[in-house]
């Protein structure tokens, strides 16, 4: 994998710190502000994750610097929220979440919402002042030409299993200003065949994602491997969900089987994913870095 810059590479230093004393405060502890300190937060959700999603390298990937507007689209519990909302909160920036409908006809769907509001919501010292808007066809995720950087992991198949993935996009686009950002991360689909429309199995194509962007007037910038994982087969019982960390057991609406074995697909992993970069055309932020890092292994 070819070099970082340097900015990248003293963040990643002091990700290396963070790790060592995650929690724990000591004297080489991430200074407060940094994406190194919100990365390593006793606030977050699953840090265990970090090994298969690289949240640091990702961020830096799209861009992310800390005085940004950022839009985080269907953010689920709140994996990213939780180092986007501390880190953006601490340098001045602005975090709307863009999340599920909460007259969705979905129990599903809106004890995530329930669950992202008791967190995010009881401590604005730390989170911030999060705004809050709706997925729904019709409704602007923020005023237009307003954010920096827009955020999409993992969801692009919630998207499409709704059928509002172009409209979403078409969205996306619109909240962006000239020349900002769109970092996608997505469970990634065999390149050979036919994309199933509804994404039943989670899985998507990336030159369907990027259909998607360039249809919505999105250019793509640049695709990274930090992400992938060669040992997913793609080819499992209950789709992306057998893997870590749902591990499914039976089909969807059916109770758990005990004689299921998981053990082979916790061996493989989480899924492969897509690490994803769009951009707006127009005249790029004055924030906005000079480059795009290629991090492919």
């Amino acid at each position: 994998m070819p070099l970082l810059n340097r900015r990248q590479a003293a963040l990643a230093f002091a990700a290396t710190l963070a790790a060592c004393g995650r929690g724990g405060g000591g004297a080489d502890a991430p200074p407060r502000g940094s994406l190194a300190w919100a990365i390593a937060g006793p606030w977050r959700i699953e840090p265990e994750r970090d090994a298969w999603r690289h949240p640091l390298q990702t961020l830096l990937f799209w861009g992310l610097e800390g005085g940004m507007s950022v839009l985080e689209v269907l953010p689920g519990r709140g994996w990213y929220t939780a180092i986007l909302a501390p880190y953006l909160a601490a340098n001045g920036g602005r975090l709307i979440c863009a999340s599920f409908d909460p007259r969705s006809p979905s129990l599903a769907q809106r004890e995530t919402l329930a669950a992202w509001e008791a967190r995010f919501q009881r401590d604005p010292d730390l989170f911030g002042e999060i705004e809050t808007t709706v997925v729904r066809p019709g409704a602007p995720l923020a005023p237009p030409n307003s954010v920096d950087l827009v955020i999409l992991a993992n969801n692009v198949h919630t998207l499409m299993a709704e059928g509002a993935a172009e409209i979403v996009f078409r969205e996306i686009a619109s909240a962006l200003k000239p020349g900002g950002a769109f970092g996608v991360e997505q469970h990634r689909a065999s390149s050979t065949g036919l994309q199933d429309p509804l994404a039943g199995a989670g899985y998507v194509q990336e030159a369907y994602v990027k259909a998607l962007a360039q249809e919505a007037g999105l250019d793509f910038v640049a695709a990274s491997d930090i992400n992938a994982n060669p040992r997913d087969t793609r080819d499992h019982p209950f789709g992306v969900w057998t893997l870590p960390p749902t591990l499914r057991t039976s089909p969807l609406g059916r109770p758990d089987d005990p004689d299921f074995n998981s053990a082979p697909f916790r061996a493989i992993g989480e899924s492969d994913r897509m690490t994803l970069k769009f951009r707006k055309p127009g005249a790029p932020a004055a924030t906005a870095p000079s480059d795009t890092p290629d991090l492919r292994r």
